[in-house]
C-alpha cells in the first residue's frame, strides 16, 4: 500500500479495529503473561492464493508496539502455496497475542480479494477489456479492499461519490432524461470530471451519444444488445459493462471490444484466504529460543529471585 495512504487513511481504521477488539484489555494475554517477553511467531499460508495485505499486517502489530518487527518471506502480488511460511513475526508477546486477530483479519480479506480478482482477470486474458471493481465494498474496509483489487490485477472505478461522475438510473429519472441528467452535470461538475451515465436500452444509448457523455455503462444488457450498443457508439465514447459479473460469467463479454467491465463480486463475494500464525516460541534475550526455565510464568517469586 501507498505509505502515505497507509498512514493517513488506512491506520487512523486500523486502529479503529484494535479499539473495537481491545476496549479494556486482552484479558486472556494479561493473565498469562503480565510483563514483557520476547517471542516469534510464523505467518502461515493455509490456502493457496495471491497474497495481498502485508503492509497493513505488519502495520497492526507496529501501532501497539513500534518495536514489533515482521521478516518477509513473500510480497504482496505472490502467488502463494498451503503451508508456505509467509513471514515471522518477532516482539513483545503480548503484541504478538493481543494483536494476532485483527492483523490476520485484514490480511486474509485482502489477500482473498486479490485471489479472486486474479481469477477473474485472468478469464479476460487475450480481450482489450479491462477488470475493474465497484463501490460495493464493505463499509470502512474500502482502501483496503481497492488495495486488494489492484494487488489482483484489476483496476480501481472511482473511489467515493467525490470521485467522479456516474448518473445511474435514479439520477437519470429524478433529473427527467439522460440528456438533462448529462447537461445538468456537465454544468455542475468540474471540468476535469469525465462524465458516465448508465444506460439500460439502446434508446438511452443513442441519447447519451447525442448529449456528449465521456463513458457509457451498459448495465444489465444481453449479449446481442451490447453488440449492437458498441457497434454504435463506435469509439465516441468509452464502454463500461457492468451488473451482475463474476467469475462464472464474465468471459462472455470478452469479445465485445467494451472497455472495462466492472464486477461487484469483486468485493463483496470473495471469499478470506486461509492465513495463520503458528510456531509462537518464546525467546530469550539474545533472540534465541527460550530454555524450559526461560518459558516459565514470571511469578512475584521469580521476579524477586532475578533482581
Amino acid at each position: 500500500m501507498n505509505p502515505i495512504t497507509l498512514t493517513t487513511v488506512a491506520e487512523p481504521l486500523i486502529r479503529q479495529a484494535l479499539a473495537e477488539d481491545i476496549t479494556n484489555e486482552d484479558v486472556s494475554t494479561a493473565s498469562i503473561m503480565p510483563d514483557a517477553r520476547p517471542a516469534a511467531v510464523d505467518l502461515i499460508a493455509k490456502a493457496d492464493g495471491v497474497l495481498c495485505g502485508l503492509d497493513v499486517f505488519e502495520r497492526t502489530f507496529a501501532i501497539l508496539d513500534s518495536e514489533t518487527h515482521v521478516k518477509r518471506f513473500a510480497a504482496d502480488g505472490d502467488n502463494v502455496y498451503a503451508g508456505q511460511t509467509l513471514a515471522t513475526v518477532t516482539g513483545d508477546v503480548r503484541v504478538l497475542l493481543s494483536g494476532e486477530r485483527v492483523a490476520l483479519n485484514y490480511l486474509q480479506r485482502m489477500s482473498g480479494i486479490a485471489t479472486y480478482t486474479h481469477r477473474v482477470a485472468a478469464l479476460l486474458e487475450g480481450s482489450t477489456t479491462q477488470l475493474v471493481d465497484t463501490r460495493k465494498t464493505t463499509p470502512n474496509m474500502r482502501v483496503f479492499e481497492k488495495e486488494a483489487v489492484r494487488c489482483g490485477g484489476g483496476r480501481n472505478h472511482r473511489y467515493n461519490l467525490s470521485d467522479g461522475v456516474l448518473l445511474k438510473d435514479n439520477h437519470i429519472a429524478a433529473a427527467g432524461g439522460v440528456r438533462k441528467a448529462i447537461e445538468a452535470a456537465r454544468a455542475h461538475a468540474p471540468f476535469v470530471r469525465e462524465i458516465e451515465v448508465e444506460c439500460e436500452t439502446f434508446a438511452q444509448v443513442e441519447e447519451a451519444i447525442a448529449a456528449g457523455a465521456d463513458i457509457i455503462m451498459l448495465d444489465n444488457m444481453d449479449h446481442d444488445a451490447m453488440t449492437a450498443a458498441v457497434a454504435f457508439i463506435d469509439g465516441r465514447a468509452k464502454t463500461e459493462c457492468s451488473g451482475n459479473i463474476d467469475a462464472h460469467n464474465v468471459q462472455a463479454i470478452a469479445d465485445l471490444g467494451i472497455d472495462f467491465v466492472s464486477s461487484g463480486a469483486l468485493t463483496h463475494s470473495a471469499p478470506i484466504l486461509d492465513v495463520s500464525m503458528k510456531h509462537l516460541r518464546m525467546l530469550d534475550g539474545n533472540g534465541e529460543a527460550a530454555t524450559a526455565d526461560d518459558n516459565a510464568p514470571v511469578t512475584d517469586a521469580r521476579r524477586e529471585s532475578e533482581q
